[in-house]
Formats: C-alpha cells, sequence, structure tokens
C-alpha cells in the first residue's frame, strides 16, 4: 500500500487531486460518479492505495464537485458541464505532462470517459467502464432522488441514497454509514448545493439524455474496453453496459451478480482483480 496526497492543480481550473504512485511507467485517471456529496475520495479510498504500488493514480474532484473549482455562476445542463469537465481533465494531463494514460469511470464518470474517448482518442490507452451512463436508458425512481436531493435534503435521504448503492447492506454496513456520513456533511458546503442544483434542474431525464454518446462514435472507439456492472443496479440500469457492449468493437463485460451500484465497495477484491488483470494485459 502507498500513501494517497491531495493538492490543488491551478493551471487545471484550480483542480483538486488526489495522487499517488508518481514515477511509475503508466498512469491511471479515475473519474467519479454523481451522486450528492460525491467527490474522487469517496469513488476511489479504497483502491488508491493498492494501485499506486504499480500505477501513477489520479483522482480529481470533476469542476462542481467536491474541492475543485465552483463557478460563481454555474452553467445549467449536462452539455455545459461536459464542455467545463473536458477542459478541467485534459488541462490536468497537459500540465502533468502525460500524452497518454488508462481510465476508469464510474457512473457519470463513465459517460464523461466515452466523452474523452470521442473527442481526444489518443490520449488514453485501455479504460474500465463501471455502471456507466452514456447509454440510451429511462431514469429510475432511485436516480431521480439522487439527481433531485435538494429538493428536500436530509441525512435520512443520504443514507436511503447510500443503501440503494449495494445489494447486500450487512456485508459492507459500517463502510456505508462512513460514506453516508461523509457525504452528507460535504452536501452542507454552499459552494457543492450551487453546482449541484444547476447540473441536475427536473425534469432530470433530460440529463441522462444528453450524456447518450452517438452510436458512431461508439463504433469509431477500438481501445480495450472493459464493462463491469451490477446485475441489481437500482441507479444505472444493467441494460446500458448490454447496450454498450453491442456497439463497442473492442470491448468485454463482466456483470457481478446480487450487486447494485457501486462494485468497487460491494465486491471490493474482485473488482480490483479485474482491473490489474486488465491493465497489466493480462486478458
Amino acid at each position: 500500500m502507498v500513501d494517497v496526497t491531495n493538492r490543488i492543480v491551478e493551471n487545471a481550473n484550480n483542480t483538486y487531486l488526489n495522487e499517488c504512485g508518481a514515477g511509475q511507467k503508466e498512469a491511471i485517471l479515475f473519474l467519479h460518479g454523481s451522486g450528492p456529496g460525491a467527490s474522487a475520495w469517496s469513488n476511489w479510498q479504497y483502491i488508491m492505495p493498492e494501485f499506486g504500488e504499480k500505477f501513477y493514480c489520479l483522482a480529481p474532484d470533476l469542476v462542481g464537485f467536491g474541492k475543485s473549482h465552483h463557478p460563481e455562476k454555474p452553467p445549467n445542463g449536462m452539455r455545459n458541464w461536459m464542455r467545463l469537465w473536458m477542459d478541467q481533465l485534459i488541462s490536468l494531463l497537459d500540465e502533468l505532462n502525460l500524452e497518454r494514460v488508462h481510465m476508469v469511470g464510474n457512473s457519470m464518470g463513465g459517460a464523461i470517459a466515452l466523452q474523452l474517448l470521442m473527442d481526444f482518442p489518443d490520449r488514453f490507452n485501455r479504460v474500465v467502464l463501471m455502471g456507466p451512463a452514456g447509454a440510451p436508458t429511462t431514469i429510475t425512481p432511485e436516480l431521480d432522488r439522487t439527481w433531485g436531493y435538494y429538493d428536500d435534503p436530509s441525512q435520512e435521504l443520504m443514507a436511503n441514497i447510500i443503501s440503494w448503492f449495494s445489494y447486500n447492506q450487512s456485508i459492507i454496513g459500517d463502510q456505508l454509514k462512513d460514506i453516508s456520513k461523509m457525504r452528507h456533511e460535504a452536501t452542507l458546503d454552499t459552494n457543492i448545493r450551487r453546482s449541484f442544483g444547476a447540473m441536475f434542474p427536473a425534469p432530470r431525464q433530460q440529463h441522462l439524455d444528453e450524456l447518450v454518446i452517438p452510436d458512431g462514435s461508439l463504433r469509431n472507439m477500438d481501445h480495450p474496453i472493459l464493462i463491469i456492472h451490477g446485475q441489481e443496479d437500482l441507479l444505472v440500469n444493467v441494460d446500458t453496459s448490454y447496450y454498450l457492449i453491442k456497439h463497442l468493437p473492442n470491448a468485454q463485460m463482466h456483470i457481478f451478480s446480487h450487486c447494485s451500484h457501486w462494485t468497487q465497495i460491494e465486491y471490493k477484491e474482485s473488482f480490483h482483480f479485474l482491473l490489474k488483470g486488465f491493465f497489466e494485459k493480462n486478458f
């Protein structure tokens, strides 16, 4: 295990960056999801110390999340936020002198990863999509309530939201309590509230629709891609991954049964095993 440090990268839109494994030959960019109070650390705190032994691991808070920059006048809707994230992430790679990296995208971070592959294909090698958005789908009641958190925010609603992320809470109950507390405290920040409200105004189906990557672009992505999804995902329906596997020319897929949205926590050891094999080119 290695220590994870953090810093602000000013020349990349004041990105708050968690990093470890500096000096390793290959780098992995980890992209977090979109729930209220989400941050890079809340998504990737278990994998980074382990993977930093062999990879330079980068986990930035996206603009509008965590401790990264929050625009005083935030844009509305996914298309406008997506442009901010593209600029942020490519600027981050440029600032760190990284010409080409691997990538892991969770949930909305999966859709961001696909957008990066569409716009900047030469900057990325192998890609993991975990419970990804980016394919046509209908919003679930759980995702609608999650994105609408500030309609009626409370610690009780946050606990419910975090419970939806797992299938069997008894296995990882203590971790979920810790994450729920961390996320609820984060949502109290006025900057986070302003940004989140601008990202996901109702009706929220439109935001999923704006994350969809055109089929023609998916067919052109010849990067090796590993798709991982929980069969019982309540936030992003598993059908999105079945859709992507049909359109991506160089993809493989692993479905975890009895698993909801957070495979990296519910099946942590198996998740790490799959990623190690994939990034070390063992399959």
